[in-house]
């Protein structure tokens, strides 16, 4: 990504990636992987075929987050039109409405994402963890993020 505003709306995963995600995706959807950890699935907007793709889940002041830190991603596309998401680890699902959050209210969210899972998404970020709130301010319109609520 690069380091200013124009960050790009999608950045993809390379092969690396894809295959990584995988298999953690299905290691995660057997119940394994840290408290945080949690396999996304939504139905595609076209096909109406059942995706997975492995997330960090945000919790902090007692509600639940989704943050795409690569951008408008598939799942974001999807997650848009379906209105709804299941959050999968081994047999436990829970289905959960999304509400997307404004960007005046992303920079602190974005904030706490990132110092939390900087480890693994710093590289789709700008600015380095543990940098302060307003600095994601200009960044927010490049992130989505929804608030989840319990359908």
């Amino acid at each position: 990504m690069t380091t200013n505003a124009s960050t790009p709306i999608f950045q993809p995963p390379s092969a690396m990636e894809r295959a990584f995600n995988r298999l953690f995706g299905f290691l995660v959807g057997l119940g394994f992987g840290l408290k945080h950890n949690y396999l996304l699935q939504v139905r595609g907007r076209k096909s109406g075929r059942l995706y997975s793709t492995p997330i960090d889940l945000l919790e902090t002041g007692g509600k639940r987050f989704l943050v795409a830190p690569r951008g408008r991603t598939q799942w974001v596309r999807n997650a848009e039109a379906a209105g709804e998401i299941t959050l999968k680890k081994g047999s436990s699902r829970q289905i959960y409405r999304l509400r997307p959050v404004t960007d005046p209210e992303k920079p602190q969210l974005l904030k706490a994402y990132l110092d939390s899972f900087k480890t693994t998404v710093q590289r789709y970020f700008p600015v380095p963890a543990g940098s302060a709130a307003e600095r994601f301010a200009g960044l927010a319109a490049n992130y989505p993020v929804f608030e989840l609520t319990q359908k």
